[in-house]
């Protein structure tokens, strides 16, 4: 059996970071986890073959060549999954398909040959027995949770690393909270689910041998959904690894903000190599953090919280959302206020849209209020339902903040402020590979001298000068500030 597995391709977004990799021979962010993952539990005798269309280009010889061709994917690459579609139909090729997009709206698929929906765990193997047998069904779902001991290790042998920022893996599932625009825990459930520490060990001893060195995305929607799981089994595995393997992989992960709680985890984490972490803040409004149920997240003092994270060596990334119903027409200057006191420099602001499958959702449908199903991408300036605010003033709102916060005079003293609170751990020189410097050479020219807001580029290098260990991340704020801009269109 000829299986060619497809992921389509991503847009040109915040997370994407298309721009910024323009300064790197990289292609993508983070290679197709999920397909990759499904491909280990493939029989061992067919033959495979993925096409990551981020990196390269869908042939219709790749596509004759499979007997089926296996799709997965999320809301944001929803366009590039319909033309994957069409062009299958027109060469008269199966097509297979699973993840977020295809078991959310099931029903918007039909002219998908089969849907194998939720965990691949559980229902790739009835899909695989029926195909066999030569009677596969078009849909195949469950609503039961699968056992994360029974996920294989992914086949990283089916990509190019070289085309990658970053590596990822996968230690749990699910998410203890219930924030009602999320979608995670009707997707994974509320009970955290997780590998033993035997397969993480695996899963990093698989990653290095196959050449890997560098940045390793630890997947999760809230790794610290079990905190003594972390700190008493796997954390403590993940460092003596790290240093019997001289430190080749640095981590980033999401948490939620209580981890600013927890000084054991924070200085456990650190020592196993995190040194970033994104964190869902949405908004200092109490009142929206109530109408929202991010009940984690109330009576906090946020700007001291991301002050502490950073304290522990993290640079911490957040979201933050605007067009709650409670929003006032304060909201705007406030968060403003937050993002740059705090010195969150990665600051994904995005105007609150509906997910199928989530409490809001069908929240917005009983009011009659919900417009479409969304694009997936929440900085593209859409929304899908209609706000309680003027939705005149919500985008005037929402475009002031982002302008203001990635104009380069904002964005340059958020790193100054990020700086006065960081203090990185101690793991030795950050080594430098052949990218990086051809990153640092690119950006010369294209916001050294080429962009109107040089002069702050080039005060960040005279700061790197006095500062060489801070040399790496500033040259990184610098190109991810100039794809940020890009995106918001500033």
């Amino acid at each position: 059996m000829k299986i060619l597995l497809v992921s389509p391709e991503i847009p040109n977004t915040f997370w994407s970071l298309k721009t910024a990799l323009k300064f790197t021979s990289k292609k993508a962010a983070q290679p197709p986890l999920g397909l990759l993952t499904v491909a280990a539990m493939l029989p061992k005798e067919w033959q495979l073959k993925l096409v990551d269309m981020s990196v390269t280009s869908l042939r219709d010889k790749d596509i004759l060549w499979a007997d089926y061709v296996f799709l997965s994917a999320m809301y944001i690459q929803r366009a590039s999954v319909e033309h994957v579609i069409d062009r299958c139909i027109k060469l008269g090729a199966k097509t297979v398909a699973g993840g977020p997009l295809f078991t959310a709206t099931p029903e918007e698929f039909e002219h998908v040959d089969h849907l194998v929906l939720n965990e691949a765990e559980i229902t790739l193997a009835p899909f695989l027995h029926d195909l066999q047998n030569g009677v596969p069904k078009h849909l195949y779902t469950s609503t039961e949770w699968a056992h994360m001991q029974e996920t294989p290790i992914p086949r990283w042998d089916l990509v190019d690393m070289k085309k990658y920022f970053l590596m990822g893996v996968q230690y749990s599932r699910g998410c203890p909270f219930n924030c009602d625009f999320c979608n995670v825990t009707s997707l994974f459930g509320r009970r955290m689910r997780t590998k033993s520490k035997d397969q993480m060990i695996a899963e990093l001893d698989n990653l290095y041998a196959a050449g890997w060195r560098g940045m390793v995305f630890v997947v999760d929607d809230n790794f610290i959904g079990n905190k003594k799981r972390l700190k008493d089994d796997i954390l403590p595995a993940m460092i003596a690894w790290m240093k019997q393997k001289n430190r080749p992989f640095r981590f980033n992960t999401q948490v939620s903000i209580n981890l600013a709680d927890d000084d054991e985890l924070l200085a456990t984490m650190a020592e196993a190599g995190f040194d970033c972490v994104f964190v869902g803040i949405e908004t200092a409004d109490e009142d929206s953090l109530t109408e929202c149920n991010k009940l984690q997240n109330k009576g906090r003092d946020v700007v001291a919280c991301v002050k502490k994270l950073q304290s522990y060596g993290m640079e911490v990334q957040a979201g933050f959302i605007l067009g709650f119903d409670s929003d006032r027409d304060s909201v705007f200057n406030s968060l403003i206020r937050l993002i740059q006191e705090s010195g969150i420099v990665t600051a994904m602001v995005g105007l609150l849209n509906a997910p199928r499958g989530t409490e809001l959702y069908q929240r917005l449908v009983d009011q009659g209020r919900l417009l479409e199903y969304g694009s997936g991408d929440n900085t593209d300036f859409s929304i899908n339902f209609t706000p309680r605010m003027n939705w005149d003033d919500l985008l005037k709102g929402y475009q002031k903040v982002v302008r203001t916060i990635y104009s380069p005079e904002q964005y340059y003293q958020r790193i100054l402020t990020f700086l006065k609170n960081y203090v990185p751990a101690d793991h030795g020189k950050v080594r430098l590979s052949r990218s990086d410097l051809q990153a640092f050479i690119k950006s010369i020219w294209l916001i050294g001298i080429a962009h109107p807001g040089r002069r702050y580029y080039w005060k960040l290098i005279a700061r790197s000068v006095r500062s060489p260990q801070h040399f790496h991340l500033l040259i990184t704020f610098a190109i991810y500030g100039f794809h940020f801009r890009s995106v918001f269109g500033i």
